[in-house]
């Protein structure tokens, strides 16, 4: 009954995805970096947006932030043997240096973004939220139906010209121009931290901006992209979902989740920017060896650890 982007983006894309991924909890061996990379990024900046709403010097700041920064990761080192390339670019030195260059870029005291902060004065930093929607399954032993729940997390929410913006902080290869954040139009990411935002702040929210940071083997590069919904396309949106969650209470009744198999090549990963689905080869055997070949070729993660739309960050 709880939905955020990484869940619905995937049932959006083929339900035999999002049942290995979020119900069966298979995770491709090697994929934790990314994760974990983009996870210590963000929190990085988050601090650093903190310790600036409360004052602290920018150099202070920055200090702590990457001291900090240090000392939790100081297990992250991604080995060539276990994850591949992709080692070359999500270490821990290459994420040292594009949270500083980040910084370096973007301090708040020359970002014409300022830091949104709330009317009980708590800085607009990582705000976690859960929207009702007015519809939902039916509730076991009860009469009706209950709401399902649309939930998340805004990286941040800033001023800028006088106009209020959702911010996202995204980490990728490629290069970050105007093909990279034509992606993002349309988006079921954007849209859904759109409807967040304006339900959160309760106030007009003229958009999004999203600071994508391009991390490369010796060098990070940076760009300022903005992404904009209109109340039509906002209701649109909205309308597409409950016939999409209509369509997976079909499935778990059936308990059978179905391939689309148009989106095999066509899938694209945020984490790793890299095509094609990585259960594609799964799909391609006979159902009969599924089972062994994801249980060789695929960690199975234990309840506790699966992504979870509800948990708190």
């Amino acid at each position: 009954f709880a939905w955020d982007s990484v869940s619905l983006g995937l049932l959006k894309g083929c339900p035999r995805l999002y049942y290995y991924t979020m119900i069966e909890g298979y995770q491709p061996k090697g994929e934790g970096i990314h994760l974990r990379f983009g996870i210590e990024y963000h929190k990085a900046l988050q601090d650093y947006d903190i310790y600036r709403s409360i004052g602290m010097e920018h150099e202070d700041a920055l200090r702590d932030v990457v001291k900090e920064l240090l000392q939790r990761t100081i297990d992250f080192n991604p080995s060539e043997e276990h994850y591949g390339s992709a080692a070359k670019y999500k270490s821990r030195q290459n994420l040292v240096r594009t949270v500083i260059w980040y910084l370096e870029k973007y301090p708040s005291e020359k970002d014409p973004a300022k830091t949104y902060i709330l009317e009980d004065g708590r800085p607009a930093v990582e705000l976690s939220f859960r929207l009702d929607l007015d519809f939902g399954p039916e509730v076991p032993d009860q009469i009706g139906r209950g709401p399902y729940l649309l939930t998340g997390h805004l990286d941040r929410v800033v001023n800028y010209q006088d106009d209020l913006f959702w911010m996202d902080r995204k980490t990728t290869k490629s290069t970050p121009g105007d093909f990279y954040f034509s992606q993002y139009d349309p988006d079921n990411q954007v849209t859904l931290y759109s409807i967040a935002s304006k339900v959160i702040l309760k106030s007009p929210v003229k958009g999004g901006m999203i600071d994508a940071a391009q991390v490369m083997i010796d060098a990070s590069r940076f760009q300022r992209g903005f992404v904009f919904r209109s109340e039509d396309r906002i209701q649109e949106w909205l309308d597409d979902l409950k016939i999409k969650l209509e369509e997976n209470e079909h499935y778990a009744e059936q308990d059978y989740w179905p391939q689309n198999d148009r989106h095999c090549g066509s899938y694209r990963s945020e984490e790793t920017g890299s095509t094609g689905c990585p259960f594609r080869e799964v799909c391609g055997k006979s159902p009969r060896m599924r089972e062994p070949f994801l249980k060789s070729k695929f960690n199975k993660l234990e309840e506790v650890d699966r992504w979870n739309p509800l948990k708190p960050r």
